[in-house]
């Protein structure tokens, strides 16, 4: 190979809201500095050198011909897309003087960082999102998009996130994937299920559509949405009723299993068929099977917490394992996610004990609502939008754009791409992609650290999160140290104190991140099965034990025992009348809004559409193919219809993440979302929402929907 030619591989990882969080190599063109070709690494254990449909053609992405490559400043109204190319010595000065004159007027308060998923990373998201607004003192963002009432469910029961080793579904006998489609959002896992099957483990999957993974299931079963906790009680109930729960782990390793056994007892097969629509056989077997069939595996995903009734879902679906025996044995136990444990030190990541306490904390779920009025004193006069792009992920578009319509509201957005967001921006600034900086990555899918090199160098003007975040420290005068830290010595630091309290990262330095990119966290292999959660029957709870009972819970309102309880939208049993329950799930080939704008993947994925169920289309005259108009009182799409038997009677599916200047009217379904939040942990609740479907070429469209008061038993 001639010198002209010479590549070199760099180690990364793929940044995007994913359990697998792929280990990923770049060849680069030593000549050119070009990445030529983006893969996963072979040598990972679970990334096994292939990469998602989502993330492969990632190279069209770095080198997109309409990527934001310099700042901006707006020179047309708000969400016209008029900008005009600016320096970066500008776009800092103005934005400084211009939180400096808010800070003067109204205090830090005034002005809201607001950041989600998009990228994750340790540095990029973490650090970028809490260090400057902790010195600033600006409102805090509270509230979540995707997991809030499953990790708050999950830290009150069992003290957290701690999901196996995926690898160890190569032990089970019965796999139960229940509200979850692993090969659109868990790609990685479905190799080893598929060999777990193989083996002769038996794969059931339950879901209110069928999806690709139910597809290729050995059993599916449909569920009316919202409905979760009460089949997960009828099964408890037939495990007490008929002896099969494992009751001396229980006695020893549980705080309040006898008063869920009580609340089981009250959902009968009979009761929970009504509610849910599975037949009693169906329950009574299926309860039968997990309990009796060791090991078995319960893997759920974060659906199930995005009802109105999410937390409770999340804390019943939790009990299962518990009841039936399979906690602590390797191949069973609870899938979710592994996020916490590799634990970070919290003061060396936000280093909030270095600031004053924040002034105040703003519902991220209700950005449309903060951004109108409902945050008044002093109103939100300043908008710092990274990692996110909420008018077409926050619920309740339609909201979101009156408030970023403002013209006392100063926007200033950091951006790959002229997002359905990046419309209204005032300052728009260029992001860089993961090629072109420097990142440790925690997976919540598997239990290693993913350190992302640099490949390449940042294209046109662009910046990373974290160099942006140290430019503005600087121009605001703010001279901490941990204000002007590289990437790389941020990571170092927060590694160093965090051994302090995880001993999983003891003997990992930043030199063997950089060295091996991949570094397994840390299990004692002297003690037998130590990698397997609860193995010994201890949790990190206030009690050390699972806390079926929870006065967490109770503190924040909410019955301390897991129960079902009906959501305000959704009709649980009867009629459903001419409301269905819409679900906005993953899409197959993007990352909620990410690549939602890329060719490829957009031509893969198709015009954007709902599916429904062949009898209720017939009900309302909609054909397969048709377009037709989705809506409810707080707005309305046009979309595609996919008649199917696919999905369950009274359920439409529609995925999310489209963007809106890319459709067809200008609207999506984000336009019909509900900004109210979960039972507990502040989650959005994208799936209770009731919609009407119409064909558009009905003269008179409804656009409120029709009254429907929760039923129950």
């Amino acid at each position: 190979m001639s010198d002209s030619t010479k590549t070199i591989m760099i180690r990364g990882a793929c940044p995007h809201d994913c359990p697998d969080t792929c280990a990923t190599i770049t060849e680069v063109d030593t000549a050119t500095g070009k990445a030529i070709r983006f893969t996963g690494d072979s040598e990972h254990p679970i990334t096994q050198g292939w990469l998602c449909a989502k993330v492969r053609p990632y190279l069209e992405r770095v080198y997109a011909p309409d990527r934001v490559l310099y700042p901006m400043k707006r020179i047309g109204p708000k969400g016209s897309g008029e900008f005009e190319r600016i320096s970066w010595d500008h776009a800092v000065s103005e934005i400084a003087t211009r939180w400096q004159s808010i800070m003067a007027e109204d205090g830090a308060a005034a002005i809201l960082p607001y950041t989600y998923s998009g990228t994750l990373g340790l540095v990029e998201l973490a650090v970028a999102g809490s260090r400057l607004w902790n010195r600033m003192g600006t409102s805090a963002q509270v509230g979540h998009l995707c997991d809030g009432a499953a990790e708050e469910a999950l830290i009150a029961t069992v003290g957290g996130y701690f999901s196996p080793d995926p690898r160890d579904v190569l032990h089970s006998k019965l796999i139960l994937i229940w509200a979850h489609n692993p090969a659109s959002t868990n790609p990685h896992f479905v190799p080893l299920m598929r060999e777990a099957q193989r083996n002769g483990a038996r794969v059931i999957v339950i879901d209110p559509r069928r999806t690709i993974t139910a597809r290729s299931a050995d059993e599916y079963i449909p569920i009316r949405p919202s409905t979760d906790a009460a089949l997960a009680l009828a099964m408890m109930h037939v495990m007490f009723r008929d002896g099969l729960h494992a009751e001396e782990w229980l006695e020893s390793n549980t705080i309040g299993w006898r008063e869920l056994r009580d609340r089981a007892m009250t959902y009968s097969p009979q009761r929970a068929s009504g509610i849910t629509g599975v037949p009693v056989e169906t329950i009574e077997r299926l309860a039968r099977d997990y309990a009796t069939t060791k090991p078995a595996l319960l893997k759920i995903a974060h659906a199930v917490n995005r009802h109105q009734n999410g937390g409770q879902a999340v804390r019943t679906l939790a009990c299962l394992p518990a009841v039936a025996g399979q906690m602590g044995i390797r191949g069973g136990g609870l899938y979710l996610s592994a996020s916490h444990h590799a634990k970070w030190d919290g003061n060396a990541v936000t280093h909030a004990d270095d600031c004053a306490p924040s002034p105040r904390q703003v519902n991220m779920v209700r950005l449309g609502a903060v951004l109108t009025g409902e945050v008044s004193e002093p109103p939100i006069r300043s908008i710092f939008i990274f990692n996110c792009n909420p008018v077409a992920t926050v619920p309740n578009s339609p909201k979101i754009i009156e408030g970023m319509m403002r013209e006392d509201l100063f926007t200033v957005v950091h951006e790959q791409f002229m997002t359905d967001t990046a419309l209204y921006a005032d300052i728009l600034l260029p992001a860089t992609t993961q090629l072109e900086r420097v990142d440790l990555h925690r997976p919540y899918g598997h239990r290693s650290l993913q350190y992302n090199a640099k490949a390449i160098e940042p294209l046109g003007e662009s910046i990373s999160n974290w160099d942006l975040i140290r430019k503005l420290a600087t121009e605001l005068a703010f001279t901490e140290p941990w204000l002007h830290q590289s990437a790389d010595e941020v990571i170092d630091e927060i590694i160093e104190a965090s051994k302090l309290v995880n001993q999983l990262l003891s003997g990992i330095t930043l030199e063997q991140l950089q060295r091996e990119g991949t570094v397994p966290l840390f299990f004692d292999q002297s003690v037998t099965d130590s990698d397997v959660p609860f193995y010994d029957g201890r949790f990190p709870t206030p009690s050390g034990k699972m806390e079926i009972r929870s006065e967490r819970i109770a503190a924040q309102g909410v019955d301390p025992i897991p129960d079902w309880t009906p959501v305000e939208e959704v009709r649980a049993v009867g009629e459903w009348s001419d409301g269905l329950v819409l679900l906005t799930g993953a899409a197959h080939h993007f990352v909620t809004s990410s690549m939602a704008n890329q060719p490829s993947l957009l031509r893969k994925e198709g015009t954007p559409f709902i599916e429904i169920n062949t009898l209720d289309a017939a009900e309302r005259g909609v054909r397969d193919g048709e377009i037709v108009v989705v809506s409810n009182d707080r707005g309305s799409c046009e979309l595609r219809a996919v008649v199917t038997n696919d999905v369950a009677r009274g359920v439409a599916v529609s995925p999310k993440g489209r963007w809106a200047k890319l459709s067809p009217d200008g609207r999506t379904v984000n336009w019909l979302t509900s900004d109210d939040v979960t039972d507990f942990g502040m989650q959005a609740i994208y799936h209770s929402n009731m919609v009407r479907v119409r064909p558009a070429a009905t003269d008179e469209v409804a656009v409120s929907t029709p009254s429907i008061s929760a039923v129950a038993d």
